[in-house]
C-alpha cells in the first residue's frame, strides 16, 4: 500500500477523515499483532500505517484549531 497524499487528505470531510483514522488505527493494531507472531509479510507496512494516522491526526487538529 502506497502512502495517502496530504492534499488528497485535505480535501475529505471531517467525518471522512474520522472514520480513515478509526478504520487505520484498527489496520495498525492487528498488523502488529501479527508482526509480534512473526506472521506479516511486508514489515513496511507499519511504518506507512504510523505516518498515514499521523498526517489524520494532523490534519484533524489544524481543522479544530481553526474553528
Amino acid at each position: 500500500m502506497k502512502p495517502r497524499k496530504t492534499a488528497d487528505l485535505r480535501d475529505l470531510t471531517t467525518t471522512e477523515l474520522v472514520s480513515l483514522l478509526a478504520e487505520a488505527q484498527e489496520t495498525y493494531s492487528s498488523q502488529k499483532f501479527q508482526h509480534a507472531l512473526s506472521q506479516l509479510q511486508d514489515t513496511a507496512y507499519l511504518r506507512i500505517l504510523r505516518k498515514d494516522i499521523a498526517r489524520l491526526k494532523t490534519i484533524l487538529t489544524e481543522r479544530e484549531r481553526a474553528k
